[in-house]
């Protein structure tokens, strides 16, 4: 078979059943006799999302010629426990906008939202525990914990410089880390060999970190109507991402005065978000953090060369390229 390239719409429709299956299982697994869980559920799942999650559990399964049921179940499993940390996260940085909606929060409140995405979490364990699997499990425990630890640990850095190994370590947490372990789950279901395994893993987890560097560029450059959310919201939130650490070991102290004042301050004041572009241009921030994201996929794609070649490998190979050439 030749490596002819494969685009998005080709991925969708090898996946197309699968997707639907995951969307139906989504709304039947999260209806409670509690109303204001079914409600909250449904509001979540409704706001869509690329499903790229998922679709790494379904792909790397499929790599392995898996065929069981057990894969949109899981790939169920890693949305809902997606969509929980989601609620959370909105919940601590008073989120006002998700994906061009209002926030489930605005919505229903903090503490609605904050036991919603307890409740998400369990279910999606109990779903989980349906494999009867032990290693997919302690893969799935190990993961929400590395996610909270992650948010604890942003929170602990707020409004204060770090260096790019503690980002790195933040973004892996935050996404890699379930990139990562999509892909691994997929293969544990498909009966990889260590090396396989070790190699899908590993191809999540770079996949991760590139798809978090272009989202953290694009909140910095994207317009509000394309991110359907407020434009520089990490800077507002008090966290430096790549390309800002970048500039912020290279530039003049009234410049690093500037970006420290609208990190300090959680907001613009006398300091324009044109003002912190134009740092982040001078000193090629942007064109770095852009680098380093080609380079995380690069890295994915040669993480799944042992694989022998097929339509599935053609689409895993496609996904870090639409990863870092996405514009929202």
């Amino acid at each position: 078979m030749s490596t002819t390239a494969i685009n998005g719409k080709e991925i969708f429709d090898l996946l197309r059943d699968d997707i639907l299956a995951i969307e139906e299982e989504f709304g039947r697994d999260t209806v409670s006799n509690v109303a204001a869980i079914t409600e909250i559920g449904e509001y979540l799942r409704a706001g869509g999302g690329k499903r790229i999650r998922p679709a790494l559990l379904l792909l790397s399964a499929k790599l392995l010629g898996y065929q069981g049921t057990g894969a949109v179940k899981l790939a169920t499993v890693v949305e809902i426990i997606h969509t929980a940390t989601l609620v959370h996260d909105d919940i601590i940085d008073e989120a006002q906008t998700r994906r061009g909606r209002p926030a489930a929060n605005t919505q229903w409140g903090n503490s609605m939202c904050v036991l919603a995405g307890d409740w998400l979490y369990m279910q999606a364990f109990k779903i989980a525990v349906q494999e009867r699997n032990f290693r997919i499990l302690d893969a799935l425990i190990e993961l929400t914990q590395q996610m909270v630890e992650g948010e604890l640990l942003q929170m602990e850095k707020l409004g204060h410089l770090i260096s790019l190994p503690e980002h790195l370590d933040l973004i892996y947490r935050k996404t890699a880390c379930l990139f990562s372990v999509c892909m691994r789950v997929g293969g544990i279901l498909g009966g990889a060999s260590a090396q396989q395994e070790e190699r899908l893993s590993q191809y999540g987890r770079d996949l991760g970190l590139a798809f978090q560097i272009v989202d953290d560029m694009l909140d910095l450059t994207a317009s509000e109507s394309v991110l359907g959310k407020p434009v520089a919201s990490d800077l507002r939130e008090g966290k430096a991402t790549m390309a800002v650490i970048h500039a912020l070991e290279r530039c003049t102290s009234s410049e690093r005065n500037q970006i420290e004042t609208v990190l300090h301050d959680r907001a613009f004041n006398g300091v324009t978000h044109t003002d912190i572009l134009a740092i982040l241009n001078h000193y090629g921030s942007l064109e770095f953090a852009s680098k380093e994201a080609a380079r995380y996929a690069e890295s994915a794609r040669n993480a799944i060369c042992i694989f022998p070649d097929s339509e599935i490998k053609r689409a895993l190979l496609w996904a870090p390229e639409y990863v870092v050439a996405r514009e929202k």
